[in-house]
């Protein structure tokens, strides 16, 4: 029995578990896979899945075949046993992310734990250990059925609704107090580890944010935080949403990353010895200026992720980076030397966490090896009075991932190609909907 199968059986038994959730991310950030007996994992069974489900869009299409064969063959799931978790909704039951490999046991080049794992490659080859930290923005709406038409933000004690911005509020916060009881519990038993919860400024919008650490490890626990999330809201008749704009004319959401990096011997290599900024960290915000407008599609996935990019909204439209302020890209927290990071603000909470932390690492790092300057900081003034440098929509964000060298020296080509072709086929089906705006403006004046 191997260290990964006997660790299993110990955990198994001491918890009376009975099946499995074998998980893998998707494209898109959602948790895919299948179910087996405990029995059959513990005994090292080989689990396989289509590969052409890594790349299964948000409408349950499929790329062409020129990314995935005709013959869609398999890829094998190989177990991560540091994320098993027993499952406190379902006794019985565990939770288990897997790796996606070929056959003969090489990472799929478009499955994004790997595309992640890349990046952390490359940093582990200069002797480099990125650390990671998600702020994550959500909503909670009514599960009424009527998610079609629009959003009901749910009945408060008395059947009172929120219907103003309330940010920080901590009376408001202490409404659905069973639902935040219940969530707060499965963070602990699933050992999700939060830092502070609070209300953000739409109504019924909440943000928790998780402690730093390893970005894999961060990535993974992104993927289980909104499993539980959405599995507590359910059983308390609400909606867990994490769309970055689900409500007209209100705050959208985001999932911001505070971004560190430590040597082998755990120093914070932004800081210089006597405490001041390091070239490093002047180099990793220069690489992000330059190269985060490339990558673009990993932070804003859909068409409604653009939505959230406009003027005065607190999400970015250019690459400005300045301390404290957040109407920019590439915020700087006031910290002590060891606690100096770059808060990037650009993804929002729709962004699948694999792909949007590495795209950011991979920017930063691209700056460290090729020495890009920064601009100059901008501290006072609004990030909004600079020009735009971010594209307008998802499809002209695309084109110019697809063309990025820069994207397919850090990410790989295969993987740019999967993607595209991913978001092509979500595209397509977008532009034959028809919205509520279309009909509000042109039907008279067209």
């Amino acid at each position: 029995m191997s260290a990964d199968t006997d660790h299993f059986a110990q955990f198994a038994a001491s918890h009376e578990i009975r099946q499995v959730e074998c998980v893998f991310p998707d494209v898109t950030g959602f948790p895919r896979g299948k179910i087996m007996r405990a029995a059959d994992v513990a005994a090292g069974k080989e689990l396989r899945i289509a590969q052409a489900i890594i790349l299964q869009t948000i409408t349950g299409e499929y790329p062409d075949d020129a990314i995935i064969g005709a013959a869609d063959g398999d890829a094998r799931l190989i177990p991560d046993m540091s994320t098993l978790r027993a499952l406190p909704w379902a006794p019985g039951r565990a939770w288990l992310i897997h790796d996606c490999t070929d056959l003969d046991g090489a990472p799929k080049p478009f499955a994004p734990r790997n595309v992640l794992k890349r990046v952390l490659g490359r940093y582990r080859d200069r002797g480099l250990f990125p650390v990671v930290a998600p702020e994550l923005e959500f909503y909670l709406f009514a599960r009424d059925g009527r998610e079609a038409t629009g959003f009901t933000l749910p009945a408060l004690r008395g059947g009172c609704r929120e219907v103003k911005q309330s940010a920080y509020s901590v009376e408001s916060a202490n409404e659905l107090s069973e639902f935040w009881a219940e969530l707060y519990d499965a963070f602990e038993a699933l050992e999700i580890r939060t830092d502070t919860w609070l209300h953000e400024m739409g109504p019924s919008q909440f943000e928790i944010n998780l402690f730093h650490g390893d970005p894999l490890v961060m990535a993974d626990q992104v993927l289980l935080f909104k499993l539980v999330l959405r599995e507590v809201a359910a059983r308390h008749g609400l909606y867990a949403v994490f769309m970055a704009k689900p409500l007209a004319g209100r705050d959208g959401s985001s999932m911001h990353l505070h971004q560190s990096i430590v040597d082998a011997a755990g120093n914070n290599i932004f800081s210089a010895a006597d405490g001041e900024a390091s070239p490093a960290f002047f180099a990793f915000i220069g690489g992000s200026q330059r190269c985060l407008p490339d990558f673009m599609p990993l932070f804003a996935p859909h068409l409604n992720s653009w939505r959230r990019y406009v003027h005065g909204s607190m999400a970015p439209i250019n690459m400005e980076w300045g301390e404290n302020n957040r109407t920019i890209a590439l915020r700087v927290p006031l910290s002590g030397p060891a606690a100096r990071r770059v808060e990037n603000r650009v993804p929002g909470s729709d962004a699948n966490p694999y792909l949007a932390i590495a795209a950011s690492l991979a920017c930063g790092l691209y700056g460290i090896e090729h020495g890009i300057a920064a601009r100059e900081p901008i501290h006072i003034d609004s990030g909004y009075s600079r020009p735009r440098e971010i594209p307008r929509s998802l499809d002209g964000a695309l084109e110019r991932f697809q063309a990025s060298a820069v994207a397919r020296e850090m990410l790989g080509d295969l993987f740019v190609d999967a993607f595209c072709s991913v978001k092509d086929v979500e595209l397509d089906h977008g532009m034959n909907e028809v919205s509520d705006w279309d009909r509000r403006y042109l039907t008279l004046q067209a």
